[in-house]
């Protein structure tokens, strides 16, 4: 498995596919790079696929120090930097969505174009974010790991209410060391809003949100998309948290469409 040394950090990535375009996908909370199989599997044929793990996640072990999405935005583009990447699409989900917003900010003119999906630009509400303190910080650290009521919430939230494989997430995230769960949900829980620049983001954009999305409701990606100022919106009907995971084909379809318009093809 291939490492880049950047920031300070040792990141996991795949690189596959073909094409003169790179996209670079990245994962949500509590997940990893494999996540977005389904997109590489159908978008490889024309299309250069960077996956990645995001710190404290999957293959890419956190340092100690504590760390923001602004500093997830530098790893992603420190990693375009490595793979002698000048120019690409983002695609992120729910987290990966919070760090491709930044660095879409960092640095606009290397981003061709934005897929954001099941995400959002603003911190939780307060009553939400106490509610996610109490089912991360005392349901899961319980003592003698996360109660069964726990995962299959978690696993609802996370991918989506009664999807398949949603508990193969929740289960590999059983091995993330706790220090590494306080670390990584405090960069969560403690992102800053990014509604007042919004409209700095010219670049194309797709927002792609699950109609029945447990922990970011449809209203806040159409809110996304008005914010953004050329965005287009394609709601997934009965699609959770991770839409790429719970309606894959239709997600796929729309990001195809999208990209149609978007690189040198």
């Amino acid at each position: 498995m291939p490492h880049a040394h950047v920031n300070g950090q040792r990141i996991a990535y795949d690189d596959t596919g073909s094409g003169n375009d790179a996209i670079v996908f990245s994962h949500g909370f509590f997940m990893d790079r494999t996540m977005f199989a389904p997109q590489v599997e159908a978008l490889s044929d024309r299309w250069r696929c960077i996956s990645w793990d995001e710190r404290g996640h999957g293959e890419t072990e956190a340092t100690a120090d504590s760390f923001t999405y602004w500093d997830s935005a530098s790893d992603l583009l420190a990693l375009l930097d490595h793979l002698g990447v000048e120019r690409a699409v983002l695609v992120g989900m729910s987290q990966g969505g919070y760090l491709s917003l930044r660095a879409a900010l960092l640095a606009p003119k290397r981003i061709m174009a934005l897929v954001l999906i099941d995400t959002q630009q603003a911190p939780d509400a307060p009553e939400t974010a106490a509610g996610y303190d109490q089912l991360v910080l005392e349901g899961w650290l319980a003592p003698g790991g996360p109660a069964p009521e726990i995962r299959r919430q978690l696993a609802d939230i996370i991918v989506g209410a009664g999807a398949p494989g949603g508990s193969r997430w929740i289960e590999a995230a059983t091995s993330i060391p706790e220090a590494t769960v306080r670390q990584i949900y405090e960069t969560l829980a403690t992102r800053d809003d990014l509604t007042d620049r919004m409209g700095e983001l010219t670049m194309p954009a797709l927002v792609v949100h699950g109609s029945e999305d447990l922990a970011i409701g449809i209203e806040k990606g159409r809110a996304l998309a008005d914010l953004l100022p050329n965005s287009g919106l394609v709601e997934v009907e009965g699609g959770g948290h991770a839409t790429n995971l719970t309606h894959p084909a239709e997600v796929n379809a729309a990001i195809t469409e999208f990209l149609d318009g978007v690189g040198s093809r």
